[in-house]
């Protein structure tokens, strides 16, 4: 009886020869490195940001970092006791949601440049608010290089009297550029 092996069986035959062991140590020597494929700040784990300077509406954390990415809540109009800044005046709201906001960026390690994207959330929104709201915070509308953003009318917000809240997402970029690249990408002119 004359048997012909496939390449496959004869492969099947010599793999199930391997001693246990063996296999073992092949097997390590193949697979990769947890986490190799993935260099520079670990995604999974986050990192919650609550300053004790800044007040907090109830039920929302101001901010959370995973690897180099800082997602940043409605940042309002509240000072560090709790108390409402300009009662009725879009332009004092919206400097002191922008303080916060960059008090909140700067203590998860980033600053207003990294900032790739803003929504802006304002009571009964008319087209003249949104230059209101650039002129009490030029730094986050540079004249080039301003990140992307929305404009988003609403009817109310979380506390009587507020008028504007200011959300953020930011890249700390000089964790992932070449150092050459970092100041390149932190300037704008």
């Amino acid at each position: 009886m004359n048997v012909q092996i496939t390449h496959l069986e004869e492969h099947r035959m010599r793999i199930a020869q391997l001693t246990p062991a063996a296999a073992v140590l092949f097997a390590a020597c193949v697979a990769p490195t947890p986490g190799a494929l993935r260099p520079g700040p670990d995604p999974v784990n986050a990192r919650y940001i609550n300053p004790g300077t800044l007040a907090a509406l109830p039920g929302f954390t101001h901010a959370v970092k995973v690897g180099p990415t800082v997602y940043v809540s409605g940042e309002v109009a509240l000072d560090s006791t709790g108390q409402l800044v300009g009662p009725g005046d879009l332009r004092a709201q919206a400097a002191q949601a922008f303080a916060n906001l960059a008090t909140v960026l700067r203590i998860a390690g980033v600053t207003p440049a990294d900032v790739a994207k803003l929504t802006i959330y304002v009571v009964n929104a008319k087209p003249a608010d949104l230059d209101v709201i650039r002129a009490a915070a030029p730094d986050f509308f540079p004249q080039r290089n301003s990140p992307a953003g929305t404009v988003v009318g609403v009817q109310t917000l979380p506390r009587d009297g507020l008028l504007i809240a200011v959300d953020a997402t930011a890249v700390a970029r000089a964790m992932i550029l070449p150092r050459e690249d970092r100041d390149r990408y932190r300037e704008r002119p």
